[in-house]
């Protein structure tokens, strides 16, 4: 289905998301052209489980959240069909799929090319946001308004942007820092950007990033990384 012409197409990077991947799928607007599920070297039953929802499933052996991403743009650009609107969604179940209409709204009635979920405060679930993602957002957000002028309050990875706007972007994270290396060069690139509120509520099942010592570190590391990588830069 279309929304006054548009073409719209989810991507969810999913690892081991059997009990949520379902529930998912079934949230998302029928307005969405393709949902399309990447399972990142997922060894349970999410492929088909995502299969069975409608969903077209690709694989990624490689580990990370960029992998997956990547992944699923190049399935993106061998279409030959149109695409003109790309969302990103997680496949935890802490979005709310439903609220992609107010995700794509903006661009659709607006002509913004990218906008953010934003995990606001008084619409979090209590616990559905660790302290090191709560710190690691505000410290990554205050670094990017301080050196860049940037009006970001979030890394939310409920997102999304204009297809031809993201390839111009050349993304080529791996892993953690795929959210702020777009947020970053769409400041670069001069996109027009704007953050909407939306719910958050705790996923479901364990985190892979934020859930471990390791994995919230690591994130830290890469996208503090990014953030002075551009500074240099600039």
């Amino acid at each position: 289905m279309y929304i006054t012409g548009k073409n719209i197409r989810v991507i969810i990077p999913a690892f081991n998301e059997e009990a949520s991947i379902g529930l998912v799928l079934k949230d998302v607007p029928e307005l969405v052209r393709e949902i399309i599920v990447i399972s990142n070297n997922s060894t349970d039953q999410t492929e088909s489980v995502a299969k069975k929802n409608g969903a077209t499933v690709l694989s990624e052996s490689n580990r990370g959240y960029g992998y997956a991403c990547l992944k699923g743009m190049d399935y993106v650009s061998k279409l030959k069909e149109k695409t003109d609107i790309i969302v990103f969604l997680d496949g935890d179940y802490s979005d709310y799929p439903e609220e992609l209409l107010k995700i794509i709204a903006p661009i659709v009635e607006d002509d913004i090319d990218f906008v953010i979920g934003a995990r606001v405060k008084h619409l979090r679930e209590r616990g559905s946001m660790t302290f090191p993602q709560i710190f690691g957002n505000w410290l990554a957000t205050f670094l990017m308004k301080l050196m860049y002028g940037a009006n970001y309050s979030d890394l939310g990875p409920f997102r999304a942007i204009k297809y031809d706007k993201l390839l111009a972007l050349n993304m080529e994270d791996k892993t953690y820092g795929w959210t702020v290396e777009m947020q970053l060069k769409a400041l670069k690139h001069k996109l027009k950007y704007t953050e909407v509120e939306v719910n958050y509520r705790n996923r479901i099942g364990k985190s892979k990033v934020s859930g471990t010592v390791k994995g919230a570190v690591m994130a830290g590391v890469k996208i503090i990384g990014w953030i002075l990588k551009y500074a240099i830069r600039k």
